[in-house]
């Protein structure tokens, strides 16, 4: 009767005193056939669009063409680094290019990662300082025909800006991230209008098969439960989360911050990039994609529990007793509610029977708008403690898969705990 009795309350408190967690209605402003929205920079800025990429043949051919196709009116080149792919990943970017046009794109390899880094953010470093050195130098030579297959950058506007600033805006984005033609016009838009130092938009993952719609939109109300949006996006708030997926990050706060280096060795990069930089003075925004979408395939049960299993307990920071703390609030918060009907009815107690029921409404309701987001059927919602159930699993076995030395596995790199935070 408690453990009923704390869930509910723990709903009424989640629903009320939790950022509005559950709603999807953080997204970014785009402006409207009337002008509305945001206003356009008087000159738009440079940018460089930098994507890790390691044995990503598979999706590349789904995402790297939205980005060679951007609508952008100022500077902007993409630089595709290769990390150590075995797949023919560079090749097949290259191909592409060379199909599709568009924007300029630069592919090149880091090496293997120098010690204390991460792969992913190992390649972002060789990306951003590549970018850089080559921006720097394409602004001396405005309006010039570009020798390397990119478009003329005579019609862009590129203001007064002085020569040696070399790239203004980095959008860091995964190489199964696909992007409408404007999506890069509107981030620069939204940094430009509202002075935002870092521009994060949650892209909207794949569903396609039973197992990702009983699990993917679930991990999305998971992150905006453990990271509500609105706290995010608070200036003084202490909250800070991205999405690793699309990032735009302003040149000069990447500097103030000390990025990458200050990152190096984070798993869940993303995070830690926005904590870093909004603990630097700089101002971030966080919010739900509507026209960003990432290709990557989850098909099977496999698949998504290793997506976890990765990440769950670096998330928790190797921590046994906070693995504890998290197991048991799943269990109270989540299985709670429908364990305490099944027993109301078993044993008769409506007053247990009600209270389970009740907080099991709040849960599934909770968790309408992240299906309608995703164009899911309603009938998933009251299965959701199902889904936290594998979610807790899934953390479970990231502890243990941690505690045998396998770490954080990804793509044939295993990372052990970092020797210190960021």
């Amino acid at each position: 009767m408690w453990i009923a009795a704390g869930s509910l309350a723990a709903w009424l408190w989640l629903l009320l005193g939790q950022g509005f967690f559950w709603r999807t209605d953080v997204r970014l402003p785009r402006r409207g056939p009337d002008g509305s929205g945001p206003p356009e920079p008087a000159a738009w800025p440079s940018v460089a669009v930098v994507v890790p990429a390691r044995d990503e043949s598979a999706v590349l051919r789904a995402s790297l063409p939205s980005l060679l196709a951007q609508d952008y009116p100022g500077p902007a080149e993409i630089f595709l680094i290769d990390d150590g792919s075995s797949d023919g990943t560079g090749k097949l970017a290259r191909e592409l290019a060379e199909e599709y046009g568009g924007l300029p794109l630069t592919v090149d390899s880091p090496g293997e990662p120098g010690p204390g880094w991460t792969g992913k953010l190992w390649a972002v470093r060789h990306g951003m300082a590549l970018a850089t050195t080559r921006l720097a130098a394409d602004r001396k030579d405005d309006g010039a025909h570009r020798d390397d297959g990119g478009r003329d950058d005579g019609d862009r506007d590129d203001g007064d800006r002085k020569d040696d600033v070399g790239v203004d805006y980095l959008l860091l984005t995964d190489a199964d991230i696909a992007h409408e033609p404007d999506s890069l016009r509107e981030l620069v838009r939204a940094a430009e209008a509202n002075g935002l130092d870092l521009v994060s938009q949650m892209a909207r993952l794949r569903v396609a098969t039973g197992w990702e719609r009983l699990i993917v939109p679930a991990f999305v109300y998971f992150f905006a439960q453990l990271y509500p949006f609105r706290w995010v996006n608070r200036p003084r708030g202490r909250t800070a989360a991205a999405a690793g997926g699309c990032v735009l990050l302003r040149r000069e706060a990447a500097e103030r911050a000390g990025i990458p280096e200050a990152i190096r060795q984070s798993v869940i990069d993303d995070v830690a990039l926005a904590r870093t930089v909004k603990r630097s003075g700089g101002r971030i925004w966080l919010g739900l994609a509507d026209r960003v979408d990432s290709v990557r395939p989850y098909p099977r049960l496999g698949e998504l529990w290793r997506m976890v299993t990765r990440s769950a307990y670096t998330q928790l920071r190797h921590n046994p007793l906070l693995l504890l703390m998290t197991v048991a609030g799943l269990a109270v918060v989540y299985l709670a509610p429908p364990a305490a009907v099944a027993a109301g009815v078993l044993t008769g107690r409506p007053a247990l029977l009600s209270l389970g029921a009740a907080a099991w409404v709040l849960m599934a309701g909770s968790y309408i708008p992240m299906l309608r987001y995703y164009r899911q059927t309603l009938w998933l919602a009251p299965l959701l403690p199902l889904t936290a159930l594998l979610y807790l699993l899934m953390t479970v076995d990231s502890a243990v898969r941690h505690h045998l030395g396998q770490g954080a596995a990804w793509k044939g790199r295993t990372y052990a705990r970092p020797s210190a935070a960021p």
